[in-house]
């Protein structure tokens, strides 16, 4: 009985030290980690019924299939059109950025720069979140907006994506020249 009780209790531990080790090594493994996709020059349309939202460049791009996400990097720039211009209204740009490729909300990191033609308006920041389904931009970050009229900075802010309607949350200073 002895003998018994000592080998099942051997193999529980012997079985509980390999499960650890080999879960241990599948978090680690980069080819588990790895994106599904890496393409460079990239180039991602966002459409709504024949209708070209917004498009998409970025100098390298890595599908995540697992977390459905796309990271973008070696610089981000989006151009957005209006539903009746063919040239842009406004362009952002960035460091890099990340894509939820459910939803299609993009996120923007470093360096953040969004110019809108139409209002000839500039907001600068370091993190920015684009709405798809809004078509709006927001930040929690520090802002700077310039203008033709004035300079507003502050923290956080919500705006259509042309800068034609936003609001500051926490305004810091108005400049005006």
């Amino acid at each position: 009985m002895k003998v018994l009780l000592t080998i099942i209790v051997a193999s529980i531990l012997v079985t509980s030290c390999q499960d650890r080790a080999s879960s241990t090594r599948l978090k680690d493994d980069p080819f588990l980690t790895a994106p599904a996709h890496l393409s460079y020059n990239v180039e991602v349309l966002f459409t709504d019924s024949a209708y070209t939202k917004a498009i998409l460049h970025a100098g390298e791009g890595r599908i995540f299939e697992d977390r459905q996400q796309t990271t973008l990097g070696k610089g981000v720039k989006v151009d957005f059109f209006s539903r009746t211009g063919k040239a842009p209204s406004a362009v952002l740009t960035s460091d890099s950025a990340f894509v939820d490729d459910h939803s299609k909300n993009m996120t923007a990191i470093g360096n953040v720069r969004i110019h809108s033609d139409s209002s000839r308006t500039t907001l600068t920041t370091s993190k920015l979140l684009w709405v798809n389904s809004t078509q709006r931009i927001r930040s929690d970050e520090y802002v700077r907006i310039v203008t033709p009229t004035e300079t507003i900075e502050g923290i956080g802010f919500e705006s259509d994506q042309y800068l034609t309607s936003y609001r500051i949350f926490q305004v810091k200073g108005v400049h005006r020249p």
